[in-house]
């Protein structure tokens, strides 16, 4: 098989001879896709790299002018989204290098100095993992108070609780709705470990070893609104792949709430449950059933969900027995992590709007097949009176195998987190402390760059 004449492809590491067509398009491979979503971070780390340059006097005060109107400009383009990786240019960070030194000649081929692609790329994905990961928190935490909401609104509701799929005990569905509220708070608290291990400056480790010019890393993590550093060269290479992996892990956290709440709107939709449903509207019907009402929108959450929580297996496949220090495989990872926020984000969404719109139903446990779960509550006013929990337990148990069992459907639950005292002001509580511990206003600074 003879080789493809090789074909010019604009690359940071372009030599004096060009790489062969096939080579180049399955190195590049989605890259310029990707890389759309990273290319205002791109520019940001310039904006930072530059302004340390000129203290320590890689750059002159007028050349750093320049560089920073004309990398004002770019990411105005990117705003706009207008800004397009050209064809034969391999990546955001030559595209941008490109069209500086298109503009501005030899000043242009300056930025990169103390720079690799390595630590660029780091930079760009963890200051785009941040942004993500803040937007996901304020879509979750949206999510959280219509459930403290529904909580609130229907706690003196009546719900049937189960074990093993069988009739156990009286829920409600304050309790209902409320125990995801919870969970979401929990599910914040991966995001924010999560957060913070992204919140960490790579800027200047360069290719993983360090570099002789003598950068001030602390300058660029303050100008980014970075929380600290990742100090040794070495390791902060070695976070590309990690970060993602971990931010994958909080990804898939948010999501196994949203699975598990899917699929019990889906139990709970079906004619042998009925505790809720939907206006016609918001379901789908059959083809050849006309009485059917699907719950669509909740089983493709639920198998959305499903495919974010198998997202950290999949990026620790890739990472698997890598030594330390840069490889190719980690391009992959982006086609991975990137397209992941907008799932579990249109999830929240859905949910969100599904939620809004929700039919509950009343009496449900005046239906005879629910009697027993009241069963408990007879054993405890025994219990209440003088008599053992095991000889109230078989009073009881004899009254429902003679049939004469007959309940009392009251309940009047007072420890905390009961149906009768549900503590979603100690759940809100909760939310709001771990809210505040992101410290996202610090993180904004980063846009002081391109004022």
């Amino acid at each position: 098989m003879s080789l493809e004449k090789p074909t010019r492809t604009k690359s940071l590491w372009q030599k004096n001879y060009n790489i062969n067509d096939k080579v180049s398009q399955f190195t590049v491979g989605k890259d310029r896709e990707t890389d759309l979503f990273l290319a205002k971070y791109d520019v940001l780390g310039s904006l930072a790299h530059i302004q340390m340059l000129e203290s320590i006097g890689l750059l002159t005060a007028n050349e750093l002018q320049v560089l920073q109107q004309e990398l004002k400009l770019i990411y105005q383009y990117i705003q706009s989204g207008t800004f397009q990786i050209q064809e034969g240019i391999e990546d955001v960070h030559s595209q941008v290098e490109f069209l500086l030194t298109e503009k501005l000649g030899e000043v242009g081929k300056k930025i990169h100095s103390g720079r690799s692609r390595n630590d660029q790329v780091l930079v760009d994905l963890k200051l785009y993992l941040r942004n993500e990961l803040k937007e996901l928190c304020i879509e979750v935490k949206q999510f959280f108070d219509l459930l403290i909401s529904l909580s609130e609104t229907y706690k003196e509701i009546l719900l049937v609780g189960y074990t093993h799929f069988q009739v156990a005990m009286p829920s409600s569905f304050g309790m209902w709705f409320g125990a995801y509220a919870e969970s979401l708070t929990d599910d914040l608290l991966v995001v924010l470990s999560a957060y913070k291990i992204a919140n960490q400056n790579p800027l200047g480790s360069a290719a993983g070893y360090g570099t002789s010019f003598p950068l001030n890393r602390k300058m660029t993590t303050e100008l980014l609104g970075f929380e600290d550093l990742n100090y040794n060269s070495v390791y902060a290479q070695m976070t590309r792949g990690k970060t993602e992996k971990v931010v994958a892990f909080a990804i898939g956290s948010v999501a196994s709430t949203l699975n598990k709440l899917a699929s019990d709107v889906c139990l709970y939709m079906s004619q042998n449950f009925d505790f809720l449903t939907f206006p016609k509207e918001l379901t789908t019907g059959s083809s050849i059933m006309p009485h059917k009402k699907n719950p669509d929108v909740f089983e493709l959450i639920r198998a959305k969900c499903n495919r974010l929580v198998a997202l950290p297996n999949e990026i620790h496949l890739i990472l698997a027995n890598m030594p330390s220090g840069y490889h190719r495989d980690l391009q992959l990872i982006k086609e991975n992590i990137i397209p992941a926020f907008q799932e579990i984000k249109d999830c929240i969404q859905i949910a969100s709007y599904m939620l809004e719109n929700v039919i509950v139903r009343e009496n449900i446990v005046e239906d005879e097949k629910y009697k027993y779960i009241f069963s408990v509550e007879a054993v405890n006013q025994e219990v209440l009176k003088g008599m053992s929990f095991r000889d109230a337990y078989k009073k009881i148990g004899l009254e429902i195998e003679n049939g004469i069992f007959e309940p009392v459907k009251m309940v009047k639950h007072t420890h905390e987190g009961s149906i009768g005292n549900l503590c979603n002001e100690q759940i809100q509580a909760k939310m709001q402390k771990v809210w505040q511990d992101f410290e996202f206003e610090k993180a904004e600074k980063m846009y002081d760059l391109v004022k």
